[in-house]
């Protein structure tokens, strides 16, 4: 990935709200994709570090497509260390990988504040690859500045 690497993240998934059907039963195979596809809100929380560290927390307002192919919708808070706030929005696809419990995500992330200190994150294109264990709830993204 080119750029500079502004930071990393590790997350835990600490909830999922589901629409009619359960993103496992989804995921295992029990329940089909509904034609219409399903919504399902994954909440996270987790540190991130780097030039940006601190606590992150958010949702992913998740769409999984009837062709298996997830939408990612993303809108986190992260607080830093000195006590700024940066608003974290992001779009993007996960995959799930074959045969396992591991989901790929490309991320296109935005930073707004008004902090003075993180003024730089303003107006720059963020690429944020990672991955999700789907077995473990943990989610690892690294992101880069282009």
């Amino acid at each position: 990935m080119k750029g500079e690497k502004i930071y990393e993240y590790d997350l835990d998934i600490t909830g999922v709200t589901d629409y009619g059907v359960t993103l496992d039963a989804v995921l295992s195979g029990q329940s089909p994709i509904p034609p219409q596809g399903a919504r399902f809100d994954v909440a996270f929380a987790g540190v991130a570090k780097g030039r940006v560290t601190g606590q992150v927390r958010g949702v992913d307002y998740l769409r999984l497509r009837a062709d298996g192919r997830m939408d990612l919708d993303i809108r986190a808070t992260i607080e830093t260390e000195d006590g700024a706030r940066i608003a974290l929005s992001a779009d993007g696809v996960a995959v799930t990988q074959p045969g396992g419990p591991l989901v790929d995500l490309s991320e296109n992330v935005s930073l707004t504040t008004a902090a003075a200190q993180y003024a730089w994150v303003a107006g720059r294109q963020i690429w944020a690859p990672g991955t999700v264990n789907l077995a473990t709830g943990k989610i690892h993204i690294d992101a880069y500045m282009q």
